[in-house]
């Protein structure tokens, strides 16, 4: 991201870095154009670009797209209508991605993205005032994908332009929509548009969806999930059209009026709008988010929309005239028009224009809606597409749009017909289904077919677009491809407050005095100066760390510094180890302390004089005083009890019931565990690893195995009383693979044939556990159980468990039980493991019920991981188990650890999520810590914090090497603090904010119904944007849905999480998978839940060099039934093959020109000759490297029983279990907004 790339590079060790405070960044310079600068900057950054000509501050994001062609725009927008005919099953069209890119891809964005440019982060949007609305709750912030946040204007208008409506991505800009203001502008430009042209456009729109019937069209890929439409519906809750309306508002039709009052737009684009708007407005608005889901390539469902026109969509529908008006955001070309830099690019209305920028101008759009006809006719009526930018409403009007096109009603009606077709209202389903344009209103949506009400006139014209484009959305795609085409420069950590790429982005870290954000990433690199400004805005305060994250290769791991005996050097006060932000004074003889301001005196063996910049002269020669991350040697004074610690010891304890044996688990555990032994963990590769080992088995009974060198054959020793466990040798129990190496060989080679014939059904589990523990207690070291198990423990003994699985629990107030262990022996087992440094990892193998919720317990308090593969098959579940066992063994681990946050006067850690224990307010315990845990901690004021210092936190984790050293690493973050709520929402990360939300949410289910969590985080998120909306964005009619540039895929995101099997399962989503997948969560780091919630999914139609293909949309309506894809969730990987695929293509991957006969049972792609499955394989192979699991290759075939597990993972669709589209839930939120601010 800009933000990287900027940033100076990082100077050789030893070279003397840049300062903090020098910006990494450049100025955002033309505005827009440097997608990162803004980024870099904390928020001054941004502004010091000009806008770009033509755009207002707030307009900011639309010029970019749209200067470029406004008129292209339309006209492609025009053509989109048709192209969205085609929603059924073709692939996308492609005008889509055009649609995009003309709208810089880094409006919108949504649909296919252009996805060259990245989209620049606008500034939050305008000024953010302070808003009062105070969201409570952890707020996922997104943060903008974007290197620098584009300037607040920018944003605003952005969001504007988001509104959703944006749909078109329109030049308007990443926003969504065109703002209003554009639309007076526009309208003159409008006018000139040819309105004709919308109206064809328009009508193409429709006629492609197929009227009416369009709209079920559509629906079908929402319904998708199986659900109905209905459920998006449900977002819109009860009445489909009103959903969409309440999205608008109740009053949308007044909102939108609002707008096109204000409008100065022609009277043309008023008159009809207006009125006609209200009225519809309600539909289309709905339909408006609706959209989304066109998002898929597919412009079916949205095929107005969904074509490439999206962007230009709002414009399509106005036709030519709303480029300029999306131009708004255009501006850069009309950029004079724009003039008032509102977005309304044409300066015509000048009113709406400038200043208003969203403002004025918004209330024309409204009409824009309303427009449907109108507001394309008039000039004005292109502000619809800028209307989309700020507001949903508007986005809603976008579809109106269409119709707008015509400018007279009268145009429009006969694309109408088509359009209504088009879309139906939100095919998506989008709150609710289609229903007829509302008496007064033009249409639902310009698109919208106007189903179910005639259509006045005018209305036609809107009926043209019915439902939210889902092109017309912002794109989680567009945004991921704008950050990765942003910057090759690595990302240098030396300036405060920088936000890093996304973590979707390849890039390289060079540490200048801040962590990496490979160890730690926040959710606002600008944080609030007060409490009471974090508690309006609702953006979550949160660290994701990482502490023992693996670097890549072209990366410096974290140096290690020896003190001596003195060790560490550290404050005297708030114990905070020696880091860059020690201040030293006195010529050197004393530092003052960045966290606390103690000043403290430097022992005479650390003493360096100072340079006459007042740094030390070996500032540069150490880690301590230059780098973010490095790691101290700790002295005896840091080990338990004063004495240096053993080495560790790795114990495997493998269940011999007769399902685990009947199975395969216990052999090939066995037998791979004769050559994983050599790759036990070791700090050097080229010693052995000093690491012991030890082997039980068990079933009722636990059985131990002597396996000492001087053994002939091992000997075992059966503990039968399982009530009080005691470890029945000391000496040969743990022993070093080297020495007793053959005696190892010689039992796992017996073990599988001693248990063949077993007829045990019932196994133990806590005593499994407390015998490790034991054993662990006798050779006085810490280390990690490995425990291989295969059902409920129902055999009596500690621990002993019933099945409590109860559907009938499900969705009621007693659920949350069901989350909560059953007993409470394992918390107490648990605490006692944490005492020890006795890590456990757990290995499920259930054919039933398991009870994974307490089972876990002790996993997840001591730092261990869980892995279920249920109804495991030794053939096909090898695989995967074997990987993720030799990762598990082999992965860098630390012991006994502990980990402290401590910050910088004004806040502080109150929470931690994650893997751990915790005796104490302050101090996370960790068992073991190994590469791929997160710690996730929010931060809270308790006094007010200045913008010349900033915010500082340095994470310290004291742990035990895999070899037997005691080490600290400390990891250092200092983050920028603003008083302006704009600059905290210029400089956020979505990604990291949802990883937050996430954890939240799935911990609280343990204590309120799944309902309520997802109640709150909908408000939560609600309180975030409204906040912004009030205080940051620029004036406008309520009817348009604004969002910040750095949070506008908040929404989709959110409603991926809320759409979980956690908060809400489908029928056949087992209590088990719950909660496993809610522990699994809770230590994911943020590329991990990234593709958690929103899956990757890759055509594979093309694989040229050495690039990806870049991704599409998780929608059905993306699909192509003549292609081949690859899906990623991070647990599973599909591949989906299309019923009409090709037979070069299929002969290609499955060495078949058939598609009947693909074998669909195969986990694993054929090996052939070609360099299109050698390639094909090579992105398996990549993308299984990423994961810190194992992803089994599931092949889905088209029309298949498999495709509903697939489709489960569509997110941008509606969902089985009732879950809302992306459109509806957009529409949702947008109607959450409007009642807070109202």
């Amino acid at each position: 991201m800009n933000v990287n790339q900027q940033t100076p590079m990082a100077s050789p060790y030893g070279q003397p870095q840049p300062g903090y405070g020098q910006p990494s960044y450049a100025p955002l310079g033309g505005g827009y154009p440097a997608p990162y600068a803004p980024y870099n900057g904390p928020t001054s950054a941004y502004q010091p670009g000009g806008p770009p000509q033509g755009y207002s501050p707030y307009a900011s994001f639309p010029s970019k797209a749209v200067a470029a062609n406004p008129v292209s725009d339309l006209s492609s927008p025009l053509d989109l209508g048709p192209v969205r005919g085609p929603p059924t099953s073709g692939p996308p069209p492609v005008s889509a991605p055009q649609a995009y890119s003309q709208y810089s891809q880094g409006d919108i964005q949504n649909g296919p993205p252009p996805m060259t440019q990245a989209p620049p982060r606008p500034a939050v949007s305008q000024p953010y005032n302070q808003g009062a609305v105070n969201l409570s709750g952890p707020h996922p912030s997104y943060p903008q994908q974007y290197g620098a946040p584009p300037p607040m204007q920018q944003v605003t208008n952005q969001m504007t332009g988001m509104q959703i409506s944006s749909g078109p991505p329109t030049p308007a800009g990443p926003g969504y929509a065109p703002p209003h203001s554009s639309q007076p502008p526009t309208s003159a430009a409008y006018s000139a548009a040819p309105p004709p042209t919308y109206t064809q456009a328009p009508p193409a729109a429709s006629a492609a969806p197929t009227q009416p019937p369009a709209p079920s069209d559509p629906a079908p890929p929402q319904q998708y999930y199986g659900g109905p439409p209905p459920s998006q519906q449900p977002f819109t809750s009860s009445a489909p059209p009103p959903s969409q309306q309440p999205f608008t508002t109740s009053a949308p039709p007044l909102s939108q009026q609002p707008f096109t009052t204000s409008a100065p737009p022609p009277p043309s684009q008023q008159a009809f709008p207006p009125s006609s708007y209200s009225g519809p407005v309600p539909p289309s608005q709905a339909p408006t988010l609706t959209p989304p889901r066109p998002q898929q390539p597919f412009p079916p469902a949205q095929p107005p929309f969904s074509s490439a026109p999206p962007p230009v969509s709002q414009p399509a529908y106005t036709s030519g005239p709303p480029p300029p008006a999306q131009g708004s955001f255009p501006p850069r070309a009309p950029p004079p028009s724009s003039q008032a830099g509102p977005f309304p690019p044409s300066g015509p209305p000048p009113t709406s224009a400038p200043p208003g920028q969203y403002r004025g101008p918004m209330p024309p759009q409204p009409q824009p809606p309303p427009a449907q006809p109108s507001p394309y006719h008039s000039g004005p009526p292109p502000p619809r597409a800028q209307m989309p930018p700020t507001s949903m409403a508007q986005t809603n009007h976008l579809p109106p749009g269409p119709q707008c096109p015509p400018g007279p009603p009268g145009p429009l009606p006969p694309p109408q017909p088509g359009m209504q077709g088009g879309y139906p209202p939100q095919q998506n389903g989008a709150f609710g289904q289609v229903r007829g344009p509302q008496p007064g209103y033009a249409g639902p949506y310009p698109g919208q077919p106007n189903y179910g009400a005639p259509a006045p006139a005018p209305a036609p014209a809107p009926q043209a677009q019915k439902r939210l484009d889902p092109d017309s959305i912002p794109s989680p795609i567009q945004v991921i491809e704008d950050d990765k085409s942003k910057s090759s420069e690595p990302f240098t950590t030396g300036v405060r407050g920088q936000a890093p790429p996304l973590v979707t982005t390849d890039f390289q870290v060079k540490d200048q005095g801040n962590a990496s954000p490979r160890f730690i990433r926040c959710t606002a690199y600008n944080m609030p100066c007060t409490a009471d400004m974090a508690k309006q805005s609702q953006v979550p305060l949160a660290a994701v760390i990482k502490p023992l994250a693996t670097l890549p290769p072209d990366e410096t791991p974290p140096y290690l510094v020896d003190h001596g005996e003195g060790g560490p050097i550290r404050c005297n006060r708030c114990k905070a180890y020696m880091c860059p932000y020690m201040q030293f004074i006195e010529g050197g003889r004393r530092f003052q302390c960045g966290f606390c301001s103690c000043v403290t005196e430097v022992p005479p063996h650390y003493f360096q004089h100072l340079d006459h910049t007042g740094k030390r002269v070996d500032c540069y020669d150490r880690p301590e005083l230059s780098l973010g991350s490095y790691e101290f040697l700790a002295t005896v004074d840091y080990c338990k009890n004063n004495k240096l610690p053993q080495p560790p010891a790795f114990i495997f304890l493998i269940d011999v019931s007769y399902n685990a044996v009947k199975s395969g688990m216990v052999s090939i555990v066995c037998q791979e565990l004769k050559t994983l032994l050599d790759y036990l963990p070791r700090e050097n590769p080229e010693m052995d690893s000093v690491v012991r080992v030890g082997f039980v088995t068990y079933n009722k009974v636990l059985h131990f195995y002597n396996v000492k060198s001087s053994l002939a054959q091992p000997q075992m020793l059966v503990v039968s009383d399982v009530s009080d466990m005691f470890v029945p040798l000391l000496d040969g129990f743990l022993v070093n693979v080297k020495e007793s190496r053959v005696v190892i060989d010689s039992l796992l080679d017996q073990i599988p044939e001693m248990f063949a014939d077993t007829r045990e059904t019932e196994t133990v589990f806590g005593p499994v556990i407390q015998a490790g523990l034991e054993a662990l207690k006798a050779a006085d070291c810490a280390g990690k159980l490995f425990v291989f198990h295969t059902s409920l423990p129902i055999a009596e003994a500690p621990g002993k468990l019933k099945n409590r699985e109860d559907k009938k629990l499900i969705g009621t107030d007693k659920e949350k039980s069901l989350f909560q262990p059953q007993v409470g022996f394992y918390g107490t087992l648990a605490k006692e493991c944490v005492a020890q440094g006795c890590c456990v990892d757990l290995f499920l193998f259930p054919n039933q019920y398991v009870d994974v919720a307490t089972l876990g317990v002790v996993p997840v308090s001591t730092g261990g991981s869980v892995y279920k593969y249920t109804y495991f098959q030794a053939q096909t579940d090898r695989e995967r188990f074997l990987n993720d066992l030799r990762r598990d063994v082999q992965k860098p681990v630390g012991f006994d650890a502990v980990m402290r946050v401590r910050t910088s006067t004004g806040i502080r850690a109150t929470d931690f999520f994650g893997s751990f224990f915790m005796s104490n307010t302050t101090d996370v315990e960790l068992a073991g810590l190994d590469c791929d845990k997160t710690i996730t901690v929010e931060m809270r004021h308790d006094d007010k914090l200045s913008e010349e210092t900033g915010a500082l936190m340095q994470c310290a984790v004291l742990y035990t090497s895999c070899s037997g050293q005691r080490r600290l690493r400390v990891h250092n973050m200092a983050v920028n603090c603003c008083s302006q709520l704009a600059d905290l929402y210029r400089n956020c990360e979505t990604d990291t904010i949802i990883n937050f939300f996430s954890k939240y949410a799935f911990r609280s289910v343990l204590n309120s119904p799944t309902k309520t969590v997802r109640d709150s985080l909908v408000n939560q998120c609600a309180q975030i944007l409204a906040c912004y909306r009030k205080n940051c964005a620029s004036p406008s009619s309520a009817g348009q849905l604004i969002l910040p540039e750095c949070m506008k895929l908040l929404p989709v995101y959110l409603n991926c999480v809320l759409k979980s099997d956690v908060l809400m399962p489908g029928a056949d989503v087992s209590l088990d998978d719950r909660a496993y997948l809610r522990q699994l969560l809770s230590c994911m780091d943020v590329s991990e839940s990234h593709v958690f919630f929103y899956p990757r999914l890759m055509p594979l139609m093309k694989l040229e060099g050495e690039s990806l293909p870049v991704a599409v949309r998780d929608s059905e309506e993306r699909l192509s039934k003549g292609g081949v894809y690859l899906l990623e969730t991070g647990l599973h990987l599909f591949l989906w093959v299309g019923a009409n695929a090709q037979q070069e293509l299929l002969l290609n991957v499955f060495g078949t020109p058939s598609f009947g006969q693909i074998d669909p049972n195969m986990t694993s792609l054929p090996v052939l000759d070609n360099p299109f499955s050698q390639r094909l394989r090579e992105i398996v192979e990549s993308f299984r490297a990423q994961r810190s699991r194992y992803m089994k290759l599931m092949v889905v075939k088209q029309e298949d029983k498999a495709e509903l597990i697939f489709r489960h993972f569509l997110v941008e669709d509606k969902s089985a279990s009732g879950g809302a589209s992306y459109v509806d839930f957009l529409c949702h939120m947008h109607k959450e907004i409007r009642q807070l601010l109202s």
